[in-house]
């Protein structure tokens, strides 16, 4: 019998001055994870975008919940988007997105 998959949510804010398309990101993203872990890391994270504003610099990527820190590290490590400078900040983890949005709502609160 398989094992059930169990997945973390990550709330991210992108630092940018321009504008990044969520193309873009994805792209550097998994960048980051190849350049890092090679296609076999890459391939165990099952990442995916589940939320992309551009306007508000902000996304939630979907992970693994065993390679979380893996995700984590190769996050840390962009620099650029695009060839736009740019810095990729996690404001938080979950186990589902609605104690996701709790949190960023409760911990962001304007």
């Amino acid at each position: 019998m398989k094992a059930k998959v169990r997945r973390r949510y990550l709330a991210l804010k992108i630092d940018s001055r321009e504008k990044i398309g969520q193309k873009e990101f994805m792209d550097v993203v998994w960048e980051a994870v190849l350049r890092l872990y090679g296609e076999y890391g890459a391939s165990k994270t099952n990442l995916a975008l589940i939320e992309y504003d551009a306007e508000q610099g902000a996304a939630v990527i979907r992970a693994a919940h065993t390679e979380l820190d893996h995700v984590r590290a190769a996050i840390a490590t962009i620099t650029e988007i695009a060839a736009k400078p740019a810095a990729v900040h996690i404001l938080t983890v979950s186990g589902t997105l609605k104690k996701l949005r709790k949190k960023l709502e409760y911990n962001f609160k304007p």
